[in-house]
């Protein structure tokens, strides 16, 4: 099964994949987390942030995860880049798939930017990011949309995740933290 937690910059993607698994892991210890940022590291930076470079980074994930996925892994994906076909093939493609959009408004992410990005973007130090000038393909059919701006911390998120996805719910009752975060 793949969770794919899409977002601009800033939504939040990375801190409720590390709390997915951070809650989970003890009772669904097949539960990973590849993150884009990660995977940007591990292929050692080969790929630019232009469009066509972004598609193909979401599909070097979408391959991670299948690799993953076939091996019976609960994986969850937090990535930015979210085209239609890529997110068509994700459907299609991963045994099971569960799509969260952690949607936040370029204000409220401008606020966080704890990457600096979009101030540097605002200075026309940096191009090519995502919902200044390259499109933002906000997701149509994900099965949670959560208002980032209302949406709590990580951790609530993560229950509210898991309440929605069959496997991660069976381990709601055996969670220490639900009664301290819910």
């Amino acid at each position: 099964m793949v969770i794919w937690l899409t977002g601009i910059s800033g939504a939040g993607k990375t801190a409720l994949s590390q709390a997915l698994v951070r809650l989970y892991r003890p009772q669904v210890p097949e539960i990973v987390q590849l993150d884009g940022d990660e995977i940007r590291e591990v292929f050692q930076h080969n790929l630019g942030f232009n469009e066509s470079d972004r598609f193909k980074q979401i599909q070097r994930i979408q391959r991670l995860a299948l690799m993953l996925d076939r091996q019976g892994m609960l994986v969850v994906v937090s990535a930015l880049y979210c085209h239609p076909v890529l997110l068509t093939w994700n459907r299609q493609s991963f045994s099971s798939y569960f799509e969260v959009y952690l949607d936040a408004p370029l204000d409220l992410v401008t606020t966080r930017d704890a990457k600096g990005i979009y101030a540097e973007a605002r200075r026309r130090e940096l191009p090519q990011v995502v919902g200044i000038d390259i499109p933002w393909h906000a997701p149509t059919g994900a099965h949670l949309h959560i208002d980032a701006k209302t949406a709590g911390t990580p951790e609530q998120i993560a229950l509210e995740v898991g309440r929605h996805v069959p496997r991660l719910a069976t381990a709601l009752d055996e969670l220490p933290m639900v009664a301290e975060v819910g």
